[in-house]
């Protein structure tokens, strides 16, 4: 019996509307002559289930089956046209309203706040780009106009930073005392508490006047919401207790936007025409991503491996909700359709080691076979189409990144089967990489849609935001899925290394831990110093990695057991449109 592991035309993505205008041609994917497509012959004995013993992970079947996804239901498709002619009305509205805004310094902020939080900045980045351009040239003029306003110098601060401009955490001395402490006015400051305690959490290495700011910050807005009579019912309390949670920086921001709009709708100062652009465009981009998930899922029903591997983590609309936590936008599709493919394959992989017996190397079992052989289709499709479209070989890079990730899948499965500790630093040394987080990257590079062969030959080694972004979204792995895993016999993690090297408890492992992971958002926020519209684009998928990471992991495993928190989520951001 012949089993084919190629990608038919049918299973490639078809046209989308992006808002007004963004398509990409239904084309089938051609045969690429220098790469061939590879076809597992194998026989009904072999593809009985193995009768070596394997440990399980007992996952639980995914809820969303194929037919539930095909099933689910476009917002508003009779009259999508009249939805994109009306965004385009409010985006020129917005425009002009960007365009009044100039001289008023507070207020433009403020709208590219609102803007970014609505979710609806990418619309604008030029005006936007330019705006703060203009800022950071007279940085220094503009934080002595500011004076006292606190509110408005750490907005100012925190947009600079947040996209791409280096800027003085020096902004800051001016509000405090001849003591070097915030001065005591600034207890009651609800807007200004806000708005610095979100710009410290855009602290890089050295910065301690930022590190005393979210310390100030976090203790002030915690007494002003325990006193009602401080923080009255509205939205700065709801803002403020929202942020406490998790501040903005860490946050999965398009679950951001969608709390964000539902927020800011009660706020009797807010925009009538932003707000109903943000719910136009909100369920515009749900229903790219329904077309988009309803497409991939196509893909993974023909491809059959969950009937072949039934031991492995299906979670094919959760590896699709990754992907929009690390690029929203509608012309990312290309990345999020490979990358969810692509995740699709390191669950497989990665829970096809946890079961395996590596003492059996010499008789590779069929259904490893049949993991790489997707897995190299897979990139091979790929491969075609950029350098069809653009000239340039992304396989090399991808081709590295998968050999580095099963190497070290290898390392930790032998040290699994030899009953092996790491130190902390040993495990971390390719805990990185097995994470995947580097592949995941590699994917989000090659896949750029502003990709040249200069930006390509400069990825012989990893930029260096990469690493810190892997590191988090393994420490967030760790934390949250860590005792599930070893009770079901995996590799000892971050926390039980630590514990094991240091003789520690595991409630001073995790602070040790949780004291890295705030070390590596430092590293990840110096990195924010964008050259190039595609240096942007990676740098913020390199920090949405672990955003999407905090929000899986942030309370136990809301990726392998896929909770009632996760689905909660699932449905909010890509099933339920917001209502207008």
């Amino acid at each position: 019996m012949s089993i084919s592991l190629s990608f038919a035309a049918s299973a490639t993505f078809g046209s989308r509307g992006d808002l007004g205008g963004f398509s990409r041609p239904a084309t089938a994917i051609k045969q690429w002559r220098c790469l061939p497509r590879i076809q597992c012959h194998t026989t009904e004995q072999s593809q009985s289930p193995s009768t070596t013993l394997r440990r399980s992970g007992n996952y639980q079947p995914s809820i969303w089956t194929h037919e539930r996804i095909q099933s689910l239901t476009l917002s508003h498709t009779a009259d999508e046209d009249d939805q994109a002619e009306r965004i385009k009305l409010l985006k020129n509205q917005t425009s002009k309203l960007m365009e009044e805004k100039k001289g008023q310094l507070e207020e433009q902020l403020q709208l590219i706040d609102h803007l970014q939080q609505l979710g609806v900045a990418y619309h604008f980045k030029d005006e936007i780009k330019d705006t703060l351009r203009g800022f950071h040239a007279s940085f220094g003029d503009i934080g002595s106009q500011l004076k006292d306003n606190l509110h408005a110098s750490a907005l100012l601060f925190r947009l600079l930073r947040e996209n791409g401009f280096s800027v003085s955490e020096d902004i800051f001395k001016k509000f405090k005392d001849e003591k070097g402490q915030f001065e005591d006015r600034l207890r009651s400051q609800a807007h200004g508490l806000l708005s610095l305690y979100e710009a410290s959490y855009l602290e890089k290495d050295g910065e301690e006047l930022l590190h005393e700011a979210r310390e100030f910050t976090t203790k002030h807005l915690k007494n002003l919401l325990e006193e009602e009579r401080s923080l009255k019912p509205g939205l700065i309390r709801e803002q403020v207790a929202h942020a406490l949670e998790l501040p903005l920086n860490w946050r999965f921001q398009r679950l951001h936007t969608k709390w964000f709009i539902g927020a800011w709708q009660r706020d009797p100062a807010m925009d009538p025409a932003l707000l109903l652009l943000a719910k136009l465009d909100f369920n515009a981009l749900q229903n790219i991503y329904k077309r988009e998930l309803r497409e991939v899922s196509r893909w993974w029903t023909d491809l059959g491996l969950p009937q072949k591997l039934p031991f492995f983590r299906d979670r094919l609309t959760e590896n699709y909700l990754w992907t929009v936590g690390w690029a929203m936008e509608p012309d990312c599709w290309a990345f999020r359709e490979l990358q969810t493919k692509t995740n699709c394959f390191i669950t497989m992989i990665d829970d096809v080691y946890d079961v395996w017996d590596v003492n059996a190397i010499d008789k590779l079992p069929e259904y490893m076979k049949i993991c790489f052989l997707a897995v190299f289709n897979t990139v091979n499709d790929a491969g075609y189409e950029v350098m069809r479209d653009k000239g340039v070989d992304i396989i090399p890079y991808l081709k590295r990144a998968w050999a580095e990730l099963c190497k070290i899948y290898m390392r930790e499965a032998r040290w699994y089967h030899a009953g092996h500790t790491p130190t902390l630093d040993e495990y971390l040394d390719g805990a990185w990489i097995s994470i995947s987080g580097a592949l995941i990257l590699s994917t989000a590079y090659c896949m750029g849609k502003d990709l040249t062969k200069e930006d390509l030959d400069k990825f012989s080694t990893y930029p260096s935001i990469v690493h810190p972004s892997c590191m988090l979204l393994r420490l967030h792995d760790d934390f949250g899925t860590s005792t599930d895993e070893l009770a079901r016999g995996d590799v000892q993690k971050a926390v039980q290394c630590c514990m094991h090297e240091r003789k520690v408890p595991e409630a001073v492992a995790r602070e040790h831990i949780k004291q890295v992971m705030e070390a590596k958002w430092r590293e990840l926020n110096g990195n924010r110093v964008a050259t190039s519209s595609f240096e942007e684009y990676f740098q913020n998928v390199a920090i949405n990695v672990p955003r999407a990471a905090q929000f899986f992991y942030g309370k136990g495993d809301g990726y392998a057991h896929s909770d009632g928190e996760t689905q909660k989520q699932v449905m909010s951001l890509l099933i339920e449109p917001v209502q207008l």
